[in-house]
């Protein structure tokens, strides 16, 4: 195997060692424990001889696998307690599968991470059971990332239509992801808090894997089962600079606001079960494993991801040329932003930043391997999770004079990664913890 197919094997071994490690049907299942009698989930406890029904709602990008591992662990509990058990869970169309008894519905295509008019049907029925529910029933809650475009429910007088031309607006002006939430949040009956007002429920319990920096409850998904941290105000504010293109009905229902102040937040737990940081952990003890030095830059990296690329490259050269006594690894975790042109092409933030990568590297990307990938699987509207690149790619691009420059310039890093076969493609995680980058650095003989 040459260097630079090594550097790439390597580079794909430590990310998926981090995916392993957040696996949602596991994390799950290890948040679920129970004797017959008592039930715990995350932090919340159930008394099963004073509970009726358990009802599963939720939704995300990891929506399937948590909904799998619910299912497994009351199964190796009490082969009985499964009957007790309906629901209903969002999520992407190609993460559906059958279970048992809970309904995965396909609340939107692969690929477009915004809502739905599918998503309006499902999410209606999740209110639907959130409200047969009574003080005598357990509300269970599955929530991760893409939660917030797979559960959508527009606020009284304004149309998904509406909504949607207020994400995009958002999305392709470069508003962060905290931004995006607030605005969801106040144009959506479930989000911030949304489902614990809209249920009677004696008890909620919501496992949460997070993608979001920090961990913030009120931002996953756009925080369905926790207070709002924020106000109408706080998304007029992050909406006036888009002027006359925020539609009407938007100003207006966040004129006049509603404040749910009156939801019982004492019978929630909400458990985060699965992060970023977990994942780096995971990477980082292959990495060791595999004979490289590690410097772990953490999770909560934010910024361009086209900057980000080249701090990267330049890093990995600093380290290359410090005459290292043993191969390096760099990790970090997080979730870029992309600047996009007037007419962007096809791509993503993590193809985006690899190509970044590559094109500070040039062809002198010798010993270096970098690789930046989605931990859901989707990195843009793609069938990509992101991208890798060696001096193989460096290489090839030369040869088929392919210009990374110009397409950085276009947002058009897809069709340069396909071509120098530098796309990192893994298909649906079934998870979701932002993104994982990695920097090989091995300038020592082989």
């Amino acid at each position: 195997m040459s260097a630079p197919s090594r550097l790439r094997s390597h580079a794909e071994q430590i990310w998926r060692a981090g995916l392993a490690a957040v696996d949602s049907e596991l994390l799950v299942s290890r948040a679920i424990a129970g004797d017959g009698s008592k039930l715990r989930i995350g932090q919340a406890e159930i008394d099963l001889s004073r509970t009726d029904r358990i009802v599963v709602v939720g939704a995300g990008k990891a929506g399937a696998g948590m909904a799998a591992g619910f299912e497994a662990a009351l199964k190796s509990i009490n082969s009985q307690l499964l009957q007790r058990v309906t629901g209903w869970v969002n999520v992407p169309s190609d993460c559906v599968t059958s279970l048992q008894r809970i309904k995965l519905h396909a609340a939107r295509p692969a690929g477009v991470n915004e809502p739905r008019p599918e998503g309006v049907v499902g999410t209606r029925e999740i209110v639907r059971l959130l409200r047969s529910l009574n003080e005598n029933d357990a509300c269970v809650v599955l929530l991760s990332g893409g939660g917030s475009a797979l559960l959508p429910a527009p606020h009284r007088g304004i149309t998904l239509d509406d909504k949607l031309r207020v994400t995009r607006l958002l999305m392709t002006g470069g508003a962060t992801i905290n931004e995006l939430n607030c605005v969801r949040r106040h144009l959506s009956e479930l989000k911030g808090g949304g489902i614990v007002s809209q249920t009677n429920a004696g008890t909620i319990a919501s496992l949460i894997i997070s993608d979001v920096v920090g961990d913030p409850l009120d931002v996953i998904a756009s925080g369905p089962t926790v207070p709002d941290s924020t106000t109408a105000a706080d998304a007029l504010t992050i909406l006036k600079p888009f002027g006359n293109a925020v539609p009407n009905s938007v100003l207006a229902a966040l004129n006049e606001a509603r404040s749910d102040t009156q939801s019982n937040f004492e019978r929630v737990t909400n458990t985060i079960i699965g992060n970023n940081a977990a994942a780096m952990t995971a990477c980082e003890h292959t990495a060791m494993a595999l004979g490289y030095a590690v410097r772990n830059h953490g999770s909560n990296n934010k910024g361009i991801a086209a900057e980000l690329g080249v701090q990267l490259a330049e890093e990995a050269l600093a380290v290359r040329d410090s005459e290292v006594a043993k191969p390096v690894c760099i990790i970090s975790g997080g979730e870029p932003t992309v600047q996009l042109c007037d007419q962007p092409g096809k791509g993503g933030r993590n193809q985006e930043l690899v190509l970044a990568a590559l094109n500070r590297l040039g062809l002198d990307a010798d010993c270096i391997a970098i690789l930046s990938g989605g931990t859901d699987g989707e990195d843009g509207p793609t069938d990509a999770a992101g991208g890798v690149v060696t001096q193989e790619a460096a290489t090839l691009a030369n040869q088929l004079r392919l210009s990374a420059g110009q397409h950085l310039a276009s947002n058009n890093a897809y069709p340069f990664l396909a071509a120098t076969n530098a796309l990192l493609k893994t298909g649906p995680t079934h998870t979701n913890v932002m993104d994982i980058r990695i920097a090989l650095i091995d300038p020592t003989p082989n």
